[in-house]
């Protein structure tokens, strides 16, 4: 094996067979001739990828990999590790936009002699788009551009050419604590050379913007618990929420359309916040963490408009973010900047934020946050970093708005008319997911400005649902809520972002009052003895079933799927003795062509159909609602070409242990495939579909097909089994099948309507909408 091969491991490989980890610890046992590990530990060994691919490939397991698998596998195992080998890959992607000639001229030559000349070509576009670079330890000057056959380029080897990584040149904005992003020596670049070509493959096909994205989306994936991370769809909501409401004052409007605004966020992690900026902007960002600070410079950068060339042919220059290494608090790094715009998603619940050191800093115009109230401290420090009138938008945990330890400085920010809103989000928004964050909304005010006399308070949590199925019927209720207005297994996946961005936008911008949403409430009613801004605390909850009146009409849609429910009841079984029928498996049926495989790999938002999600099989749901118009994948990353839905399809989950199936009909067909899902195309010729997605759904079939781990278990669903059986006789079992499914629909929404009449109930007659008789 090459020293410098990419190296995968067995989640890897799973990922590339589209199997689960189970089947790949199978293939180590049962043959001898299975790659052997070339790196790793014991408990957690590497393969060489190329090794692993041809195995697969001579296996029937494997096709192709897909370019962008390929891609992410070298990032995930370069020797330097996958942070060092996204930095590389960001450095030549620049240089691949924005100087596509010379990566040309570059990529041309062998692997050697381009890891010595890129140095020089990545440090002519860090320069053009991160600013001048600080002097490295020799003090030596920045090179003029060169090309592929610059006299005098440096070889690998030659120390005093090259330095040493230590001495690595920095390319910055300037700033005394800027955000590094070395440019890498020949000798760090040479092992990353074959997979910088094949990252720049990858842009050719999708833009160097979106290949970055897409790799760094994997990336932080990987390590969730590395990151925190804000989700694009909310990342998006808090920029348009930064726009000033319609009834702002001209001066403050005006200001906000001029060509160029700036906009800062001071706690930026991966970027994603000023990556949904748009349009002309001036971006700040300060990032505590060194190595994300670089990352998120690359990220921005990429993602700025590139540089284009004038009439005269002259090449108009691009600038670049902003983007500096450090503390915020402690070591602010635009201490005399006046943004027109502040967008934040600080750290929760710090306790080591600076407290005792900083409890004379002039931020604190409303008074020193407690120990505990670091949250606090960041809404200061934002009012501070905003020009007057200016807009800033925080995500905040519940705590913040009603924590006794913060109800002075809240009372300050409303005597002053500093807050104007704050927006409770479903739970599920972002991370923490399993609570409701809230949308902090300030604006920074005025001199010689009345104070505002009012508060915004929204309540959107109950609109964490998924979107509203126009079909509404058994198994397909309108919104898919069950009893009291939640979402039966709810999170993330099953978010509508839709209908959460339409209510938190038209609140903001209408500032009205909306029964059961908003409610303005004057400052004086809040300024109590705790100064409590939760919005839960401020506006009633609707009634379950949409209140009194809404009740008669769940009562009769209840009464009506209950009618259906008796007429679709199963008739009385016959009893026979168990049947030895000749079988076969998923698999032989797939190698005899008799049906397709595939493994889902999309996830919501991350392509522009609805995604059926493993929650939306085991519920019956429709799939999950397109994201906002112009959204993109999760973390800005363009996702693999999803596999897409065909009438008869069967679906099954991989996970859980649970016995499930669904057959797509045409109201589904067209959406993607979920991730931990597996999709079986039938040939109608061969196999009826809905006698394969009855036998999947048999227990016993389940429990010989499935992996058992601690915690979990997964489907292998080539080893499902099916008996050989004429295609009428498919069709006969087929059609009690079916009958079956739409009992099982119909009785699932017999069991939500039931529910929220029930809970309706419940809320009528307790608060006096409903009499006892």
């Amino acid at each position: 094996m090459p020293e410098n091969a990419t190296e995968v491991t067995a989640a890897g490989i799973a990922r590339l067979a589209g199997v689960g980890r189970a089947a790949v610890s199978n293939w180590r046992r049962r043959y001898a001739d299975f790659p052997q590990p070339v790196g790793g530990t014991g408990t957690s060994p590497s393969f060489a990828l190329s090794e692993v691919e041809q195995w697969l490939r001579d296996q029937g397991k494997l096709a192709e990999v897909p370019l962008r698998e390929r891609v992410w596998q070298a990032v995930a195992g370069h020797p330097a590790g996958a942070g060092r080998a996204l930095i590389h890959v960001g450095c030549a992607l620049l240089l691949v936009r924005d100087r596509p000639t010379a990566w040309l001229e570059l990529a041309a030559v062998p692997d050697e002699r381009m890891a010595a000349l890129l140095p020089q070509a990545m440090e002519h576009v860090l320069t053009a788009r991160l600013g001048p670079d600080a002097e490295g330890v020799h003090g030596a000057r920045a090179p003029e551009p060169v090309g592929v056959h610059t006299a005098g380029a440096q070889e690998p080897g030659d120390d005093h050419a090259t330095g040493s990584p230590e001495s690595a040149r920095v390319h910055t904005a300037s700033s005394p604590e800027p955000a590094r992003v070395h440019t890498p020596t020949p000798q760090d670049l040479l092992p990353s050379v074959p997979l910088l070509r094949a990252a720049a493959e990858l842009a050719a096909g999708i833009g160097a913007g979106q290949a970055f994205e897409f790799l760094l989306g994997r990336q932080l994936d990987a390590n969730p618990r590395q990151y925190t991370l804000t989700p694009p769809q909310l990342a998006e909501l808090m920029v348009d929420l930064a726009e000033p409401p319609k009834d702002a004052d001209r001066a403050t409007r005006a200001a906000r359309e001029q060509p160029v605004r700036s906009v800062l966020d001071p706690a930026a992690g991966t970027g994603a916040l000023l990556r949904a900026v748009g349009g002309p902007a001036a971006l700040y960002a300060q990032e505590a963490d060194p190595a994300l600070a670089a990352l998120t410079a690359l990220r921005l950068a990429l993602a700025a408009e590139a540089p284009r060339r004038a009439a005269d042919g002259t090449q108009r220059p691009a600038h670049g973010p902003t983007v500096r290494t450090g503390d915020t608090l402690r070591a602010d790094a635009f201490p005399e900047l006046a943004a027109d715009t502040v967008l934040c998603h600080p750290p929760f619940n710090e306790r080591n934020w600076g407290h005792d050191e900083l409890a004379y800093d002039p931020r604190w115009e409303y008074g020193l946050p407690a120990r505990t109230e670091s949250e606090l401290a960041w809404v200061q420090h934002v009012l501070a970093r905003l020009r007057d009138g200016g807009t800033a938008v925080l995500l905040m945990p519940p705590a913040a708005a009603s924590r006794r330890s913060g109800r002075r400085i809240r009372a300050g920010l409303l005597r002053r008319g500093a807050l104007r809103a704050v927006i409770a989000l479903p739970a599920g928004a972002a991370p923490p997911y399993g609570i409701p964050l809230h949308l902090w909304i300030l604006c920074k005010p005025e001199p010689g400005v009345r104070p505002a006399a009012d508060l915004l308070l929204a309540d959107t949590s109950d609109l964490s649902g998924p979107a509203p199925d126009a079909s509404a019927g058994p198994g397909r209720p309108p919104g898919g809520k069950a009893a009291g207005g939640k979402t039966p297994g709810g999170g993330r996946e099953r978010f509508d972002w839709p209908a959460v961005r339409s209510a938190v936008l038209d609140t903001w911008r209408d500032r009205a009052d909306v029964e059961g949403v908003s409610r303005v409430v004057p400052v004086i009613e809040l300024l109590d003895d705790d100064v409590d801004l939760a919005p839960a605390r401020r506006l009633p909850r609707p009634a379950s079933g949409g209140g009194a009146s809404g009740l008669g009409e769940v009562r009769e849609r209840l009464t009506e799927t209950l009618r259906l429910t008796t007429g679709l009841v199963p008739p009385a079984a016959s009893p026979a003795e168990p049947a030895h029928r000749p079988l076969t498996t998923v698999g032989e049926l797939a190698r005899a062509g008799a049906l397709f495989l595939h493994s889902g790999t999309a996830v919501p938002g991350s392509t522009a159909a609805p995604v059926l999600t493993e929650h939306d099989v085991l519920t019956g749901a429709a799939p999950t609602a397109l994201p906002p118009a112009g959204q993109e994948a999760p973390g800005g990353a363009a996702a693999d070409d999803p596999v897409l839905l065909e009438p008869g399809d069967v679906v099954v989950p991989v996970l859980g242990g649970g016995t499930a199936a669904r057959v797509v009909d045409a109201a589904t067909a067209g959406a993607a495939l979920g991730r931990n899902l597996q999709l079986l195309r039938p040939d109608p010729a061969a196999v009826d579909p809905w006698f394969l997605a009855g036998f999947l759904r048999g227990t016993a079939n389940h429990r010989q097909a499935s992996s058992y781990a601690s915690t979990a278990a997964r489907l292998d669903a080539r080893r499902l089994q099916l008996p050989r059986m004429p295609l009428a006789e498919q069709q006969r079992y087929g059609e009690r099948f079916r009958e079956l499914a739409a009992f099982e629909d119909a009785l699932r929404t017999a069991g939500r309507l039931g529910g929220r009449l029930v809970q309706g109930m419940y809320d009528g007659l307790t608060d006096g909408t409903v009499t006892p008789g």
